[in-house]
């Protein structure tokens, strides 16, 4: 399979530079700058290298550089932002700070004659975001965008097939990005454009077929989407050396456990061990309120399970989690800020008694799972079942947890959905839940007054749940749902709905 290689250099886009490649039917692989050298990138025939942005100046001492042998290969290369300077330094350039004309947002850029320009109006917006930029270029190196207050905005060198730009083309704000990156990828790399999710799949089960070859290997299985695809990815590579465990913390959507067991046990003939955990984890989160410290709660129990359940079959080397790309963005990747930890991210403990953690979704969008998850065969009502995730109802219950309050929310999130799917909006949003606010509100039920809970609704459209629209669903679905939920539900004396989009807001409450 040919394949391009994003040289990750510390910047926020690097998964979404992936992505907009493998939009294109072109393999994209994201690495470290730390974990590979100019030599290795040579020895697996890459058609192209793009190098990412990143919060670094290029010149300081301790930026994140490899050795000019990267700008020697013979392969062509494409620098984005701090990738761009990175190219014109390795060179012989010189960059140097903005001095108060430094970019941020939607910049309008004039280009010259250029492969990496074909077709793209002479004039047009991009996106900046850039303190430090290349004031003087290399020999044989020729300029070929610029800006009000960047005059050297692009640059390439053909003899080297070298080529900068200090804009995002990957990102939706550069009004032709999409067309930049066709023409290095086709124009310049001469990538064929017929890689799939079938090719992806391939790959995979092939190089864990390689690389866990006589391991013993446990799964996280929650039985969401995420974890059901790396489960089913890793059994058709090892097949029986495989372990699934599926820990039902008791934070589950209703009858999901029964129905989590017998897809695995019977369907996909796995070895699925089912361990009963509720009362432990409810204790475990007794009185906690915080929702960080919930996630690092679960977190830690989740793998102080699996140690005890891996010590019960025997020596167990590796473990498998269903991290997927935006689980890793919010728990803070590199530089990044932490928005929130995730269970299997940001919330393990810092000592695990596994050699090592693999998470094979870990460069992909939700979008890119669920089509992963067609190619291995998983039934399509299990693909595109709704999202939950690990920390389960924990986080969709404000305040502190009690069995009262799960009973609540799982009658409540179950009428939901049951609304939702009755009025065949199942496509038309792509997740859909109930929350329990930690609010008591006074109503009226059969004359008389009451003080219940206060159930929030969430719907939200998203493509790849890095950002997130509310969803409009119809009033009447909403007015029946709310009458079911108050009708049906004791303790709850009102509902309401969620308009709040991501950003500010994340797709969960917590």
């Amino acid at each position: 399979m040919e394949k391009v290689l994003v040289l990750d250099f510390g910047g926020q886009y690097d998964q979404l530079i992936a992505r907009r490649v493998r939009e294109k039917k072109v393999y994209a692989e994201v690495i470290s700058y730390r974990k590979i050298t100019p030599e290795k990138i040579k020895d697996r025939k890459y058609k192209g290298v793009i190098l990412t942005g990143g919060p670094n100046s290029v010149y300081a001492d301790d930026a994140p550089r490899m050795s000019a042998d990267l700008i020697e290969m013979g392969i062509p290369v494409l620098g984005i932002c701090y990738g761009c300077q990175l190219i014109a330094y390795l060179a012989g350039g010189v960059v140097e700070a903005a001095k108060g004309q430094a970019e941020y947002g939607k910049t309008e850029f004039v280009h010259q004659t250029s492969v990496l320009f074909k077709g793209i109006p002479k004039i047009s917006s991009c996106w900046m975001s850039h303190g430090d930029r290349v004031v003087e270029l290399p020999e044989g190196f020729n300029i070929t965008a610029s800006t009000r207050n960047c005059p050297i905005a692009s640059f390439e060198c053909e003899d080297k097939m070298l080529y900068g730009v200090q804009f995002h083309p990957e990102v939706t704000h550069t009004e032709h990005g999409k067309a930049v990156l066709e023409n290095f990828l086709f124009g310049i790399c001469g990538c064929p454009g017929d890689s799939s999710m079938e090719d992806y799949a391939k790959y995979c089960i092939d190089r864990y077929q390689r690389d866990l070859k006589g391991k013993k290997v446990l799964c996280a299985l929650s039985g969401g989407v995420d974890s059901s695809v790396a489960a089913v990815m890793l059994h058709q590579a090892i097949g029986d050396d495989l372990t699934c465990v599926f820990v039902d913390h008791g934070l589950l959507r209703k009858d999901e456990g029964d129905s989590v067991e017998k897809t695995f046990r019977k369907q996909f003939k796995m070895n699925i061990i089912r361990v009963n955990a509720q009362e432990r984890f409810l204790n475990a989160l007794k009185g906690v309120s915080e929702p960080e410290k919930k996630r690092k709660i679960i977190g830690e129990e989740f793998i102080r399970v699996f140690e005890e359940e891996a010590k019960k079959i025997g020596r167990v080397n590796i473990l498998v989690q269903g991290t997927i790309y935006p689980d890793v963005i919010e728990s803070g990747k590199g530089d990044a800020a932490t928005i929130k930890s995730h269970h299997n991210v940001g919330g393990l403990p810092d000592v695990i008694e596994f050699d090592d953690i693999i998470e094979p979704l870990r460069e992909l969008f939700k979008d890119e799972v669920r089509r992963l998850g067609i190619e291995l065969g998983i039934p399509y009502e299990m693909v595109w079942r709704q999202p939950f995730p690990g920390p389960g109802l924990a986080i969709r219950i404000i305040g502190d947890i009690t069995q009262e309050k799960l009973d609540i929310l799982r009658e409540a999130d179950a009428i939901f959905r049951e609304e939702i799917a009755a009025a065949g909006l199942e496509k038309s949003t792509n997740q859909y839940f109930a929350v329990l606010t930690d609010t008591r509100t006074v109503g009226v039920m059969g004359d008389a007054r009451t003080y219940g809970y206060t159930v929030a609704l969430r719907a939200v459209s998203t493509e790849d749940f890095m950002t997130a629209d509310w969803s409009r669903i119809p009033y009447e679905v909403l007015e029946k749902a709310s009458t079911r939920i108050t009708d049906e539900i004791k303790n709850v004396s009102r509902v309401v709905y969620d308009i709040t989009s991501k950003p500010p807001a994340t797709v969960e409450w917590e």
